[in-house]
Formats: structure tokens, C-alpha cells, sequence
């Protein structure tokens, strides 16, 4: 499974700790592990800052994984690029953000990317991450999963 986190998740732990919490990147990453290790997946984390290193680590992954986790953080806003590499991306993904986005800045309400993915979790902090591995679980046990229909549409939107 892909844990992708994007800008400003490797500082977990110590950035706006009232906001994001104290618990590390490495803490989620080994939460996720220990939530999927009984179905014998294994994780795979990536974690940049740059959208292109992003990009490339969902094209070179796509293939091998069951499914993603992808916390884009501030790209969900206009991470374009971010967006059209998830578009592609066949296997289920949701994605989490740590933080209750509706509830802070006005310019964190939409995410360009959500549409596309099979779920969103929003505002539990840490424990969004165990959510959304246990709903990718569940999603890999259920017959071919797909968020999108057969004319493109997501959700009943056009993405």
C-alpha cells in the first residue's frame, strides 16, 4: 500500500502541534503498518515537498500497489498535476487530511483531488490515517472497486 504525504508532513510532530497534532510521520507511518499488517500488506511510504517528486512516485508505484493513502496536504488546492497522476492511478485511494479543513481558512475548503478519490478523511487527526487503511481493506476485499463511471463522472460530478 502507498502512503503519500505531501509539503510540510515530514515536520509532523513538531509544526503547529495544536493544529496537526504530535504525532510524527514516522508514528502514522508505523500506525498504518500495524492497521494492514494482518492482511500481509506492506507499506510504502513517500513523503515529499515538491509536487513533481509526487507525481513520479504515484507513476512508478501505481502498478505495484494494492491501494493509497495520500495526504496532499496544501497541493489539495491546486495541486493540478497532483490531480491528472491520481486520475491514473487505477487501485482505490483515499485521502486524509490530519486537520478539520472546512473549519480553518476559507482557502482550505475545496480540494481539486477529492473527487477523484474513493473516500476523503477529514479533521481526526492521526487516527484519520488507520480510517482510511482500514476503508482500503475493505475496498481491496470488495469486488472491482471504482469511484468513477463509465462516462467519466465521480460521485455524480464530472471531475
Amino acid at each position: 500500500m502507498l502512503l503519500l504525504n505531501g509539503p510540510n508532513l515530514g515536520v509532523l510532530g513538531r509544526r503547529e502541534p495544536e493544529i496537526y497534532g504530535t504525532d510524527t510521520l514516522a508514528d502514522i507511518e508505523a500506525a498504518v503498518a500495524e492497521e494492514v499488517r494482518a492482511q500481509g500488506w506492506e507499506v510504502l511510504s513517500v513523503q515529499h515537498d515538491g509536487e513533481g517528486d509526487l507525481v513520479g512516485a504515484i507513476h512508478r508505484h501505481g502498478e505495484s500497489t494494492v491501494g493509497a493513502i495520500v495526504n496532499p496536504g496544501a497541493l489539495m488546492i491546486a495541486g493540478w498535476s497532483l490531480r491528472d497522476a491520481l486520475a491514473s492511478y487505477a487501485p482505490p485511494w483515499v485521502e486524509v487530511h490530519l486537520s478539520n479543513v472546512w473549519a480553518r481558512e476559507r482557502f482550505r475548503h475545496e480540494s481539486v483531488i477529492a473527487p477523484l478519490a474513493s473516500g476523503v478523511v477529514v479533521g481526526l487527526g492521526a487516527f484519520g490515517y488507520r480510517l482510511a487503511a482500514r476503508a482500503l481493506l475493505h475496498l481491496a476485499a470488495a469486488p472491482r472497486h471504482s469511484p468513477h463511471s463509465a462516462n467519466g463522472e465521480v460521485g455524480g460530478r464530472t471531475p
